[in-house]
């Protein structure tokens, strides 16, 4: 059996290393990276390794060299200097107001001031944070390293509140500029975060820091490779499929559809989410593990307030502008969405130069679209998970009465303020249903203005359904029959078809009735 020990949750670089949790080895590629460059930016989704290549940045820069014994920095540095460090965490915080973000940085830098000193002149943020790295880089005789972890914490909890937003941006701005002034005293600085705001925002005035986060080199800094996952985990994988009762190439798939497939830059290898993979080898259990360790309701938020397609989401196309920046006005939530990691580069027309975007795995579309599901039908968190398991037993005993009258449910009391977008919001509530029974049952569908075709297959039933809005259920069989929407499924095989026309009336505000045939 493994004797592995898994480090979840676990951030500090040292304490992994001397307390013998399992560790892949990113420091050829830190390595890399320090030599070839001074300042550098990292986007990747939470929970993907930042605070931990932070951590490992904030180790070699300490020359601590005996926590590298066995690993490609030992090999590769020579010198091993120590050099001041100010590493700043923004993610200890809660920013709902402008005082919580003027208390951390004044916590960070009354730290550091005891260590390096003040002086009377400095009265702001930024003065004080450049004064600390002139008198360190003089006391020390070397330059000083500047590392900072989850820089745009504070802009993104305070997306929907412009003016908060503002304020944050303007002290940002300010604070992080003196990387640029203070470059002679800097030998390397590294900012980590989920999102790249752009714009007017603060990293106008970044126009020094190296952004690798679509940098083909730099995939895999932080995630885990197929290769990694084979070259360091290759006897857990036989042991996981020896307990699942699987063989192993079965298990490498599951593996794969449930964790793989995050794409930072067009033709790059996939990723595997960490936190979820190795929660799966320490427990041998599939779950969503990394969906579940936060809510992110500021993305719905979003959603909602744009006024998105949901239907979307599953084939949206966008350009490396949209994608790679982020403003507080903007009316496109796309950018924080992928950049949040909740989708992921699927293609790239070369000619154009357009993204195409999808969902990475199952456990973030399934994980999302269950997460949605309270906010745009009637059903609480707790009561949406059991409503889709009744959804699709329903669907597999052929108790479509039963169905209907559920969904029927999901449509009551729809607010008021929803009725301006009513066709919008009953084609959102239809995509989420069908999405997620599409999890547990075969799920076709294509989708067009004002109506969604769907069809259900279980193994004794085929159901073929159209949807209208404001016409008639009858209207909606006589299409499926007119156009032989059924055809595909009328010859061979022992499964019992359902044509089943729906029609949604929008003054009900809810389905109005539906008819079988």
């Amino acid at each position: 059996m493994s004797s592995k020990i898994y480090p979840i949750g676990i951030q500090n670089f040292e304490k992994i290393r001397t307390d013998g949790y399992f560790y892949i080895d990113k420091t050829a590629l830190i390595y890399q990276m320090v030599k070839t460059g001074s300042y550098y930016f990292l986007s990747r989704p939470r929970r993907f390794g930042k605070s931990l290549l932070i951590s490992t940045l904030e180790a070699y820069f300490l020359g601590k060299k005996e926590l590298f014994e066995g690993l490609a920095m030992e090999k590769l540095e020579k010198d091993w200097i120590t050099y001041p460090i100010f590493h700043m965490d923004l993610n200890t915080e809660k920013y709902d107001t402008r005082e919580s973000l003027d208390s951390i940085l004044n916590f960070t830098l009354e730290k550091w001031e005891q260590q390096y000193g003040t002086a009377p002149s400095e009265t702001t943020f930024a003065l004080r944070f450049r004064g600390l790295i002139e008198r360190a880089y003089k006391q020390t005789g070397q330059r000083v390293v500047i590392l900072i972890d989850e820089y745009d914490k504070p802009m993104l909890q305070a997306i929907g509140n412009e003016e908060l937003q503002k304020e944050f941006r303007n002290t940002m701005k300010a604070f992080y500029s003196v990387l640029k002034t203070m470059d002679g005293c800097i030998q390397f600085a590294f900012l980590t975060g989920v999102t790249k705001f752009g714009k007017v925002s603060v990293f106008s005035d970044l126009n020094n820091l190296d952004d690798i986060s679509m940098r083909n080199q730099y995939i895999d800094i932080c995630g885990v490779s197929e290769k990694e996952l084979h070259d360091d985990l290759e006897i857990e994988l036989h042991e996981l499929a020896d307990i699942k009762g699987v063989s192993y190439h079965e298990i490498c798939d599951k593996l794969r559809e449930y964790y793989d497939g995050y794409h930072f830059t067009h033709n790059s290898i996939g990723i595997y989410n960490p936190f979820s993979l190795l929660n799966t080898f320490k427990y041998k259990e599939f779950g969503s593990y990394w969906f579940e360790t936060g809510i992110p309701t500021y993305l719905v938020e979003l959603l909602k307030k744009h006024h998105y397609d949901l239907r979307r989401m599953a084939h949206e196309e966008t350009s490396i502008s949209v994608l790679n920046s982020i403003d507080s006005a903007s009316d496109n939530p796309i950018p924080v969405i992928y950049q949040s990691g909740y989708l992921t580069i699927k293609g790239y027309d070369e000619e154009f130069g357009i993204y195409s975007l999808g969902f990475p795995n199952r456990e973030v579309e399934e994980g999302f679209i269950k997460f949605l599901l309270p906010f745009y039908a009637n059903t609480n968190a707790v009561e949406s998970e059991f409503e889709i398991q009744k959804f699709v037993r329903e669907i597999r005993i052929g108790d479509y009465d039963s169905f209907f009258r559920r969904l029927r449910s999901f449509f009551a009391d729809t607010p008021y303020e929803l009725i301006r977008d009513l066709e919008l919001h009953y084609q959102n509530v239809l995509f989420i249903v069908f999405k997620l029974v599409g999890f547990y049952v075969k799920a076709e569908y294509h989708t067009s203005e004002g109506r969604i075709d769907l069809v259900l297959q279980t193994d004794k039933f085929v159901y073929v359904i159209e949807f209208k809005l404001d016409g008639t259920a009858e209207d909606a069989l006589r299409q499926i029959n007119e156009k032989h929407y059924a055809l595909p499924f009328e010859a061979g095989g022992n499964r019992r078809l359902f044509k089943i026309g729906v029609n949604f009336n929008a003054k009900m505000r809810n389905i109005e009735k539906w008819i079988v045939e």
